[in-house]
Formats: structure tokens, sequence, C-alpha cells
């Protein structure tokens, strides 16, 4: 037994919370991201894998990690992942060109998409059925907390350091948090127990293999900072002269850095006692199934570089959208064929065959493909309209639903200890559906009324109560040795949704803006203007030209909302997520 479960809960909350707040902060610093990367502003589109890179680790890689924590243990898990989120972040502060920040933003979506199912999966370890409601209500609300701390951590550190303080700030954090779950994780120490054995059991820490890692990372450090000091200087900026091209990694101090790389992987695999356990997360990738693994991670990484690297002013998908989709599908063929031929599957075979279960997945993607429209589409509407000068401005809209989502949370978890999650999964989308409805009548200025915010909260409160339901039908409709996977599958359709959604949703408003234009073409400038520089009448012309695509968005979302709400009453039927029966509950508010 742990010191406190309850602790370790907390700590692996935060942890989520701070690795989702990293998804949104970098909205902020991405203009000065890629000039640390040597691209400029006009280049908006080469910077495109800087986000995509990080969708890719958090979404392709979850399938694995979320089995790994069935077979190896939540907490391991979580201490790894953190780690890696930390080493993610290490590389990005310390990046000088897009690879090494890409690489950065992968690793660091790797860790913080780990947390999630090992988190989820740690609630069904310490809860039973009827009573996983709030606490998964509270881990679905720091999730999403994070929306809201991600721009303001960011528009904080950037108004007293460089974006690079950012992540400096993630190492730390990440690195604490890491040894603080260990630490709550260990067993207390018996009093009867001898203090001999006690002592024997502690393990002698590998010094061979951490000096290793220590000169790994000192040489690595120099070749991404290159200090000007050592670079002037005549003895030691000789190290920092590449033996071939102009390659950073080709010099001295550059084969240092790769060697004692190489060498500490190798100690690590051969060592009695290492540093890090390489053989035994080896075998738990085995285990877990790592060619079942790396096939849905190609399927899926297909599906969001088709998305994610596409303009969606002009295009549902990229250029060579097709052919991430035809990969992506040839990949998927070839993980149905593994998974029934393989022994021992990632996803184990009847580990979602309760409608429940696969229905909590199919649910989540269409409540990903409604959710992603409020969040992209509501501070773009605020910047056609009241808010035109201030990107900032039109961004803060947004907090009075993201204020709401995570209130939701909670309550539809405390919702659930009494009333069905189909219902409550029901109600709460059938809510966002009638604040997209709302937000298909709003003019020009509406988001001066106080209407606006109101629709806002009812939104966002909508989605809210729908969270926690849907973790737990998945939850108390699977066995609890594939809770992992089965979490990491609803979040993976989730993101999937909402790469899938907002691309179909923009194409749907963008029609509809054109169809506008061909029926009502817009008069010139000076048509409207004549001579005069600053015109707000025209400036108010183009606005309300573009208000039907925002419009025809909000419909979208409200259809995909309503699908959601339908699915879960039809699907979660028989899911046992609350204490009492519905004649029960019936009585208690009768």
């Amino acid at each position: 037994m742990t010191r406190s479960p309850r602790l370790l809960l907390a700590l692996a909350s935060v942890a989520v919370a701070f690795a989702a707040a990293d998804t949104y902060v970098v909205v902020l610093a991405l203009p000065d991201m890629m000039a640390g990367a040597g691209i400029s502003v006009e280049q908006l589109q080469r910077a495109a894998p800087i986000i995509s890179g990080f969708l890719l680790g958090y979404v392709a890689m979850l399938p694995l990690i979320g089995r790994i924590a069935d077979l190896r243990g939540r907490t391991p898990v979580l201490v790894a992942a953190l780690v890696v989120f930390a080493l993610g972040s290490l590389i990005t502060a310390a990046a000088y060109d897009l690879p090494s920040m890409v690489t950065g933003r992968f690793l660091q979506g790797v860790g913080g998409g780990g947390l999630v199912p090992a988190t989820l999966a740690l609630v069904a370890d310490l809860y039973p059925t009827e009573r996983r409601g709030v606490p998964l209500g509270i881990v679905s609300a720091v999730q999403e907390l994070g929306s809201v701390v991600g721009p303001l951590l960011g528009a904080v550190v950037l108004a007293v350091a460089d974006w690079r303080a950012i992540f400096l700030l993630n190492l730390a954090v990440g690195l604490v948090l890491a040894a603080a779950i260990r630490l709550a994780s260990l067993e207390p120490p018996s009093m009867a127990e001898p203090l001999r054995p006690r002592l024997a059991r502690r393990r002698v820490p590998d010094l061979l293999g951490a000096a290793l890692a220590v000169l790994a990372l000192v040489a690595g450090g120099l070749v991404f900072l290159r200090p000007s000091q050592l670079l002037r200087d005549l003895t030691w900026g000789q190290l920092f002269i590449p033996y071939a091209g102009d390659g950073r990694w080709l010099t001295p101090v550059g084969l240092v850095a790769i060697g004692a790389a190489a060498l500490f992987v190798l100690r690590c695999a051969t060592a009695r006692r290492p540093l890090v356990d390489l053989r035994g997360w080896w075998r738990s990738s085995r285990d877990a199934d790592l060619v079942g693994a790396l096939l849905l991670a190609v399927a899926l990484g297909g599906v969001i570089l088709a998305f994610a690297t596409a303009d969606p002013k002009v295009q549902v998908f990229s250029d060579q959208g097709l052919w991430y989709l035809l990969g992506a599908a040839v990949a998927t063929v070839a993980f149905v064929v593994h998974v029934r031929r393989s022994p021992a599957p990632l996803l184990p075979a009847g580990a979602l065959r309760r409608m429940p279960a696969w229905g909590a997945v199919l649910v989540s993607f269409f409540v990903g493909a409604a959710l992603i429209a409020a969040l992209i589409d509501i501070p773009l509407f605020a910047r056609t309209t009241v808010h035109r000068d201030s990107q900032l401005m039109a961004a803060l809209v947004l907090l009075r639903f993201l204020v709401a989502l995570p209130i939701g949370a909670v309550v539809g978890g405390w919702l659930t200890r009494r009333v069905s999650s189909g219902l409550i999964t029901a109600g709460g989308m059938l809510l966002a559906a009638l604040g997209f409805a709302l937000m298909t009548q709003w003019g020009v200025d509406s988001l001066e009324q106080l209407s606006a915010d109101l629709t806002l909260v009812v939104c966002g409160f909508g989605f809210g109560l729908a969270l926690a339901p849907v973790n737990a039908a998945v939850l108390a409709s699977t066995e609890p040795a594939v809770h992992g996977v089965a979490s990491a599958m609803v979040v993976v359709s989730r993101m999937v949704g909402m790469l899938v959604g907002i691309s179909a949703l923009t194409a749907i408003g963008l029609r509809r803006y054109y169809a506008g234009l061909e029926e009502n073409p817009l008069p010139t400038a000076r048509e409207v203007c004549g001579d005069r520089t600053r015109c707000p009448a025209y400036s108010d012309l183009i606005a309300a030209a573009g208000i039907p695509q925002e419009h025809a968005v909000f419909a979208g979302a409200a259809v995909c909302a309503v699908i959601a709400a339908g699915l879960a009453l039809l699907l979660f039927r028989g899911a046992p997520t609350k204490a009492v029966s519905p004649t029960e509950a019936l009585r208690s508010v009768g």
C-alpha cells in the first residue's frame, strides 16, 4: 500500500493539468518560437510541425502507454511520463532549429499524453464503480482547466522572460512532480522491521551510468547553446568546429555527446542495477504489443498529419492528405489483422466488447468534433466582430466558456452517483447544442450583450457535464486489467474528433461564405468609403459578410453535439456507473 493513495491521485491530477496547459501555452509563444527556429512570421505554414508534432506524440503513443500502465502499474508510468515530458521540455527550451524543436515537442506530447490514461486508471484502482464519478469529474476538470491556465501562464512568463523560460519551467515542474509521485507511492517502513534489512533493500546508485548521463547532458547542452565565450576562445572553440559540413553534431563536442548517450544506453541495457531500467521497459513494451502499437500509431499519425497540416481556410486536409489517409487505411487494416492473430494484442480480444465501452469511444469522437468548434470559432467570431484590433481580447471572450467547463465536469461527476451516465452525457451535450444554436443567432454586436455571456456559460457547462460520465462508462464496462488502454482509446477518439471536426466544419463554413458572396457580392472599399483610408462602415460590411460562415460552423457543432447526446442515450444503457437504482433516485427527489 502506498503512503497516501489520495495524495498520489492529487499529484497525478496536478501533473495532468500542467501538461494540458502546455498544449495551449504555445498559442502565445509560437511567433517567438518560430523566430528561435529561424522561421519568419510570413512562413507560418512551416511552423505547423511544432503543433502537429506535439499532437502526434500525444495521440499516437497513448494506446501503448495505456496498455503498459495496465501491465507495469500506474505509478511507474506516471513517473516515466513526467520524465519524458521534462526531457522534451529541456530539448524544446534549448532548440536552435525546427527539427530539434519538433523533437522536443513530440516528447512533450508523449509524456503529457501518457499521464491521462494512467491517471484515469488510477481512479478506477482507488475507487469502486459507484464512487468514481466525482474523482473522474475532478480529473476531467483539471485537464480542461489547462486550456484556461495555459494562455495565462504563457502571457505571464512572456511578460518577464522569453519563450524558452516557459519550457524551463516545464522542466522544473515535471521533475518535481515525478519525484513527489515516486515518494508518495513508496510503502511506509514498518516499525517492526529491523534496520539492517531496510538498509539492505536500498539500491546502490549506478555511479557509472549517472556519470555518462551527466556527460551526455552537458555535452549536448553545449551543442545546443554554443556559448559565445567558448566559441571565441582559441582552444575551446576548436571543440565546436565540425569535421565535415556545418552540422553541430559532427563537432568534437557533438560526437562526445552522441558517444556518451550511446554508452549510457548500453550501460542501462547491461548493468545489473541500471540507473534506468531499459530492459524492464523494453519487456513491458513487448508484452504490451509494441508491433500493434506501432501499426496503430501509423494509422493515427496519418489521420493527424492529414488534418493538422492543412490550412483550414482553403482545404479540409493538406495537399498530401490523401496519401496520409491512404497510409492510415493500410496501417489500420494491418492492425486489425495483427490483433486477430496476436496471442497478446495491444487491445485484448473483447476488451471493448460491451456496448457502453465501445460506445464511449464513439461518443467521445463527436464530443471532440463539437468541442473544437467552440475553442477555435468563438475567439474567431470575437476577432471578426467586437475585437478586431486585439487578439488577446478576442481570446479572453472564450474564458466564460472555459471557466464553466471544469465546473460542469465536477457536477457531472457528482451526478454520476445518482443518474445514469447516458442521461448525464445526453443532457450535457443537449445543453452544448442549445448554446451553439443560440450562437447561430449572434450578430455583429452580440458579444457585447449579457445574453452572449450566458450562452457561453451554458455551452461550456454542458460540455463539462459530459466528460466524467463518458470516462465512467468505459471504466465501468471494462475489466481492471484493460482500464489503461480503454481510457487511452477514449482520449484518442476525442482528439481525432477534434482534428476531423475543425477541418470538416470549417469547410462547411467556407462553402456557406462563398455561396453568400455569389448571391450578394461585396462592393469595393472605394464604393463604400470614397477616398477615406479608414472606414468603419466597410469594416462592418466585411464583418457582416463573415458571420454566416461562423453561423454554419456553430450549426454543424450543434449537430455533432446532438449526435453525441443520442448515441450516449442509446449506447450507455446498462453501464453500471451509479450507486442507486433509477427507482431509488426518483424517490430521493420526490
